[in-house]
């Protein structure tokens, strides 16, 4: 319970600061918070509670929801200390920084649903505040834009999902997850309304985590957007979707995943396809790191796909390693775009490992983990996904996942090359110590974390 109430009174604090003039405590309240946030995931670790269960039991926090809380955490934590430098003044920081925080418990609801009304309503408070972030480079007409797309095609989304609850309601009566799964196994058929309305849950979910065929959003509002939203968007949304998507496919609609496996391949094969192919024809690097999105989006619903024989810590290795590596590229892309005059090109990164060494190694570690190059924790994750779906029997999808990471070596390695390619008269690019202490941290994360990965195996899930 003790996670629900910090993430929902986290964004309060922040405005009641903002209110009282104590806009120079909002940085360390955020950090604190996040790490109350963390810190009480452990300490909640096997306790499986039900907060207000008498209500009915609307919520739950098992080790499940701990850990994807915690992951979320983390990533927050990161994300906001590396951005820190980017939001112009004070003012626009705490408005920015609310709207973050209540994003992140929409987040922590997402994971922690047991009732499909508490899964809409999850989504609702992610979404909402992320579509005033796309837009808030208020002087960006491509940010306004971008705000826009989001906002209209989200909604859409939001009803597919809605539509598709209210069916199931219609087919079992109940919300709740636990009670739908036991009607459907004492049927032990599928009706034709819990059928449907489970395509449209998937559709909903389909947006939020941007797979093909629902995809075409992500790089005009990824572009568009301030980079240091798009990083958040990257991440600890994507990372909440994933952690509400496995949760639901896991039980509730497991059987979809048995009678409507293929289904389920073919998106996850098309993903990488259309992602990593048209990703190399890219030249601005925001639209490019979009499509790697989206093509580790493919993975990660590989992941879903075996839910009901894959265990959850593989995602959540997964989600992690990405979010580290996909943090890393925005913030350096954000600092160079920022030194070039606004300019995203992949000849912006030209010479950088001569302006800042220490970024332009973090950069590359991070491409080369996201390529699934070892020792990189990228690699451990791509494993992961890999051998479980092969075990499924979808060896034409596994082949699609090594042939398709080939590709995508090659659009990370012309970032690569730019950074290295010798630049004249090219000014150094100066950032904090802190900022350079961050990304030596996110290096050191993907080398461990490959090392570390064995630890899955003994910790206790």
């Amino acid at each position: 319970m003790k996670e629900i109430l910090i993430s929902s009174l986290l964004g309060i604090v922040i405005l009641t600061a903002d209110i009282l003039k104590l806009r120079k405590v909002v940085f360390a309240v955020v950090l604190l918070g996040l790490a109350a946030l963390a810190g009480s995931c452990i300490m909640d670790w096997g306790h499986n509670e039900i907060p207000f269960a008498e209500k009915g039991k609307m919520l739950i926090f098992d080790n499940f929801a701990l850990a994807f809380t915690f992951v979320i955490s983390v990533v927050s934590f990161l994300w906001f200390f590396m951005t820190k430098e980017s939001f112009s003044s004070n003012t626009t920081r705490t408005d920015l920084y609310a709207l973050a925080a209540f994003s992140i418990c929409g987040a922590v609801v997402m994971v922690s649903y047991s009732n499909l009304v508490m899964l809409f309503l999850g989504v609702e408070i992610l979404s909402i505040p992320v579509y005033v972030l796309a837009a808030s480079d208020k002087k960006s007409f491509v940010s306004n834009e971008a705000g826009f797309k989001y906002f209209f095609l989200g909604a859409v989304a939001s009803a597919f999902l809605l539509f598709g609850i209210a069916l199931i309601y219609g087919a079992c009566g109940s919300f709740d997850l636990n009670i739908i799964t036991e009607k459907i196994t004492a049927v032990g058929s599928m009706p034709g309304l819990f059928i449907v309305g489970s395509m449209l849950i998937l559709a909903g979910f389909a947006f939020k985590i941007s797979v093909a065929p629902f995809h075409m959003w992500a790089p005009d509002v990824y572009q568009g957007s301030p980079t240091v939203i798009t990083a958040f968007m990257a991440t600890i949304v994507k990372a909440a979707a994933f952690g509400g998507m496995f949760r639901l496919f896991s039980t509730t609609l497991s059987p979809m995943l048995a009678q409507y496996a293929l289904v389920f391949a073919l998106m996850t094969g098309l993903t990488l396809i259309v992602a990593n192919v048209i990703a190399t024809r890219q030249t601005n690097s925001k639209r490019l790191l979009a499509y790697s999105s989206v093509s580790h989006a493919g993975f990660m619903l590989g992941a879903v796909m075996m839910a009901s024989s894959m265990h959850y810590k593989y995602l959540i290795y997964y989600v992690f390693t990405y979010s580290i590596a996909s943090l890393t590229a925005f913030t350096a892309l954000n600092h160079v775009s920022v030194f070039q005059g606004g300019d995203e090109s992949t000849d912006a990164f030209k010479g950088l490992v001569k302006r800042n060494p220490v970024m332009a190694g973090a950069v590359t570690v991070s491409l080369l983990s996201m390529a699934g190059i070892p020792p990189l924790s990228g690699f451990m994750a791509k494993y992961f996904v890999i051998s479980n779906v092969l075990n499924g029997g979808h060896i034409w999808l596994v082949i699609i996942m090594i042939l398709t990471s080939v590709v995508a070596m090659y659009y990370y390695l012309k970032l690569i090359i730019a950074m290295f390619t010798p630049l004249e008269n090219a000014g150094r690019i100066a950032v904090s110590g802190a900022q350079k202490m961050m990304y030596v941290l996110m290096t050191i994360l993907l080398v461990a974390l490959f090392f570390g990965a064995s630890a899955l195996e003994v910790v206790k899930w």
